[in-house]
C-alpha cells in the first residue's frame, strides 16, 4: 500500500483536470494571441479560468495574472512592487520564516540598495503584531508575510497584519504568499487589505508550472520580464493554456465540499499527533506553542490544531536523523519530506526550525508530513505504526 504524505511538495492532479488539459493539448490547442477561431477558443479558456479563480477570492477577473507558479508570483510581487514604489522609500518588511522565493527576492533587493527588516517568530512560528507595528516606518513601501508556513504549518495573522499596515500608510503594498494557504482557507484579499497574493497550481491538485498572482485593481507593478506584451505587458510570453485551464478547474474543485474536507483533515491531524505522541517517546510536534498537545485530551487537541494549518505536521524525532528515517519510511512505501522540497537540494538546517528556537539536536531530526483531501485515516494509522516500528530500531542502531 503506497502512502503519499508529501502534499506540501506537490499533489496528485485531479482526474478531471488531467482530462481537460489533454483536450487542450490535442484538440483546442490554439494560441490565445492568434486572431483565428482556434485562438479565440483558447482565449475563452483563459478567461473562464480567470473567472473561476476570481470567484474563489470574490475578486475581479482582471485582478488575476497567470504565472509559472508560486516562485514567479513571489518574485514579480516583491521585486516588481518594490521598484514601482522606490521613489516613496526603500524599506521592506518580511519574516525570517518565508519561502526561499520571498527571502531570495528580498536579498536581491538589498543588493539593489533597499533595506529589509526581518521579523522574528515565536515557538509557534507566528509573528508578533507588536513587532510588525514597531518595524513600520515612514519609508516602508512593501510588506510580505506568508499565510501558512510550508514547513511547520504555522498560520500567520495576515488579516490583522493588513489592518496594522494600512493604518500606518494605505500606500504600503501588502503581499501574501498563499501557496500553502489557498485551498486550505478562504481568502477575500480585496476586503482584507491584501494587495498582492501568490498561488501555485500543483499544491491544489492542479498541474505543475502554473500559478497566479492576485493584483488588486489599481496596484502598479514593474514587469521583471519583457516580450510580446501579453497580460497587459506584466508577464509577456505565450500563455500556457492547458495549465491555465487546469488551474482554473482545480481552483473551483478545491473549494467544493470545502468545510467538510478541512474538518476531516483537522481530525486526521489531531488523531495522528495524539496516537504518535502516546506511542512514541521523545517526539516533538513543531508549531504548537508550549507543547500543549502533550496534556490535551482529544477534544482539546482538536481545538489546538485548528490554530495551525490543517494539512501540515512537523515531527522531530530525537536520536534519529531525518534522512535516515525518511528512507526507512520510503522502504515501506510511505513518502514524507525532511523539509521544503523547494530547498531540498541544499543540505543546511532549516531557517524556520532555527527561527522557532528548536533544540539544535532536533534540527537534523525533523520530518514534514503533509496531507491532502485524498488522505485517509487508514493511511495515517499505518504511518504511526511504521514510526513505532522503525524509530526504536534506528535509535538502537544510532547509539552503537
Amino acid at each position: 500500500m503506497e502512502i503519499y504524505l508529501d502534499n506540501s511538495a506537490t499533489t496528485r492532479v485531479y482526474d478531471e483536470v488531467t482530462k481537460k488539459m489533454c483536450l487542450l493539448m490535442t484538440e483546442d490547442f490554439g494560441n490565445p494571441s492568434s486572431m483565428h477561431h482556434k485562438g479565440v477558443v483558447a482565449e475563452k479558456y483563459v478567461r473562464e479560468a480567470a473567472q473561476e479563480i476570481a470567484k474563489t477570492l470574490k475578486a475581479q477577473e482582471k485582478e488575476i495574472l497567470f504565472t509559472s507558479g508560486g516562485t514567479e508570483s513571489d518574485n514579480l510581487a516583491i521585486i516588481g512592487g518594490a521598484f514601482s514604489r522606490h521613489r516613496s522609500g526603500k524599506h521592506l518588511i518580511t519574516t525570517k520564516v518565508e519561502h526561499p522565493a520571498v527571502l531570495n527576492s528580498m536579498k536581491y533587493l538589498e543588493d539593489q540598495g533597499f533595506e529589509v527588516t526581518y521579523l522574528g517568530v515565536g515557538a509557534d512560528g507566528r509573528i508578533s503584531l507588536d513587532e510588525l507595528r514597531a518595524a513600520l516606518r515612514d519609508d516602508t513601501i512593501l510588506v510580505s508575510i506568508m499565510a501558512v508556513n510550508n514547513e511547520i504549518g504555522a498560520r500567520q495573522p495576515v488579516e490583522e497584519a493588513a489592518k496594522i499596515i494600512k493604518e500606518k500608510n494605505k500606500e504600503i503594498l501588502f503581499h501574501v504568499d498563499a501557496v500553502q494557504g489557498y485551498g486550505k482557507y478562504r481568502f477575500t484579499p480585496g476586503k482584507s487589505g491584501i494587495d498582492l497574493m501568490s498561488v501555485s497550481g500543483h499544491k491544489i491538485h492542479g498541474p505543475k508550472g502554473i500559478g497566479f498572482l492576485y493584483i488588486k485593481d489599481g496596484v502598479r507593478l514593474i514587469p521583471i520580464s519583457y516580450g510580446g506584451g501579453q497580460q497587459k505587458g506584466l508577464r509577456s510570453g505565450t500563455l500556457n493554456v492547458p495549465g491555465i485551464a487546469g488551474l482554473g478547474l482545480a481552483a473551483s474543485m478545491i473549494y467544493k465540499n470545502f468545510d467538510e474536507n478541512i474538518d476531516r483533515l483537522y481530525d486526521l491531524k489531531a488523531d495522528f499527533i495524539r496516537n504518535l505522541t502516546d506511542r512514541l517517546e521523545d517526539v516533538k510536534i513543531n508549531g504548537i506553542p508550549g507543547e500543549a498537545y502533550k496534556d490535551a485530551d482529544r477534544e482539546e487537541l482538536g481545538k489546538i490544531v485548528r490554530e495551525t494549518a490543517p494539512h501540515i505536521i512537523s515531527v522531530s524525532v530525537a536520536g534519529v536523523r531525518a534522512e535516515v528515517l525518511l528512507h526507512a519510511l520510503e522502504d515501506k512505501e510511505i513518502y514524507v519530506s525532511s523539509g521544503s522540497a523547494c530547498a531540498s537540494n541544499h543540505p543546511q538546517f532549516s531557517g524556520t526550525l532555527m527561527a522557532i528556537g528548536l533544540d539544535k539536536k532536533l534540527l537534523d531530526s525533523t520530518l514534514r508530513i503533509s496531507m491532502c483531501e485524498f488522505s485517509t485515516k487508514e493511511e495515517m494509522d499505518k504511518t504511526v505504526e511504521a514510526f513505532t516500528e522503525i524509530v526504536p530500531m534506528l535509535r538502537r542502531f544510532s547509539r552503537k
